[in-house]
């Protein structure tokens, strides 16, 4: 086992600070409502819910939120017309960025990307432009002090994950979407403490990026994360553990 996904501890890191801002309730809420409008308020029969509750927990999002912004999905409350939408773009050093939004107002999520991606050194890209440069995995990790390698390597690999993988202070599963749920159950009934789980876009290959350009893409991608539309942001660069800890 070896390497580490630092575009992860990127989306880790982004995800505390919009905690801070008092913007996850809101990002959190408007996946709550289309997962329930799309798939149903069951979570047993709806793995997108059920990826959504996960995340209201870990954000300690009140329960009123919750049951609200499901209602809304199922059409008990004042029902907003949400809808996925995945922009593509280029930033500095030539990166590329997946940016996924749940909006009421195309013209207006549009043109907030737009606007903090050229400010900041990018550039819009045409659609398919840059997303074959990504794919879609399940991800979790588990604490490396929360169990041993081998007892790690047997559940999920046994239950169907395609790859586990170190860094020293955790490990990183990567699954096929359709395994996510299988793999995730089976550490959970094992008792694994899982501190992150998703499924996500992670980037086929990655861009080593500097330290002068790692400032810049962490200043766009602080400034698209901190509009309201904007659920996601993913990248293919590779930024040193010094210029995280400095941003």
């Amino acid at each position: 086992m070896s390497g580490h996904s630092k575009w992860a501890n990127i989306k880790h890191r982004k995800g505390a600070q919009d905690a801070k801002k008092g913007k996850i309730f809101t990002k959190i809420g408007r996946e709550l409502t289309v997962a329930a409008k799309t798939g149903g308020s069951d979570p047993g029969a709806n793995p997108r819910l059920r990826m959504a509750l996960d995340k209201a927990r870990e954000a300690n999002m009140p329960k009123d939120n919750v049951e609200r912004a499901i209602k809304k999905g199922t059409g008990e409350g004042n029902e907003q017309n949400f809808e996925d939408v995945t922009y593509e773009a280029y930033g500095p050093a030539g990166i590329a960025l997946l940016v996924k939004v749940l909006t009421d107002n195309r013209n207006r999520s549009i043109t907030d990307v737009r606007s903090a991606v050229t400010k900041r050194g990018g550039s819009m890209a045409e659609a398919g432009s840059v997303s074959w440069q990504f794919e879609m995995k399940g991800m979790l990790e588990i604490p490396a002090d929360a169990v041993s390698e081998d007892s790690l390597m047997d559940a999920a690999l046994e239950s169907g994950a395609e790859d586990v993988t170190s860094d020293g202070d955790l490990y990183v599963i990567i699954t096929l979407p359709s395994d996510f749920e299988k793999v995730k159950f089976a550490l959970e009934t094992k008792n694994i403490a899982i501190s992150y789980a998703e499924i996500t876009m992670k980037p086929k290959n990655t861009i080593k990026v500097e330290s002068a350009d790692a400032k810049k893409i962490l200043a766009l991608v602080d400034a698209l994360e901190d509009l309201d539309d904007v659920q996601d942001v993913y990248g293919n660069y590779d930024l040193d553990d010094t210029d995280l800890e400095d941003a």
